[in-house]
C-alpha cells in the first residue's frame, strides 16, 4: 500500500471515530466533499496545509495521521 492509501485509511478511521460524515468534515475544513472522498480512497496526494486542516477538524494530532497499521 502506498502512503496516500495509508493516510486516507487513517483519515477515514478518525472521521468515523468522530462520528462525522464526509460532508461534515468537508464543511469543517473548507474542502470539498469529493476531495475528502478522494483522500480517503488514496487518490489524492495532499498539501501540508490541507493535512493541518483535516487534523484540526478531526481533533487529532497531525503525526497520528501518519502512524500506519497494516
Amino acid at each position: 500500500m502506498d502512503i496516500c492509501n495509508l493516510f486516507g485509511k487513517n483519515v477515514r478511521k478518525y472521521r468515523n471515530e468522530s462520528n462525522l460524515s464526509q460532508e461534515k468534515l468537508a464543511e469543517l475544513t473548507g474542502l470539498h466533499r469529493t476531495y475528502i472522498s478522494d483522500i480517503e480512497r488514496g487518490l489524492r496526494s495532499i498539501s501540508l496545509n490541507n493535512i493541518e486542516k483535516i487534523s484540526k477538524a478531526l481533533n487529532v494530532e497531525i503525526y497520528k495521521l501518519f502512524i500506519f497499521e497494516e
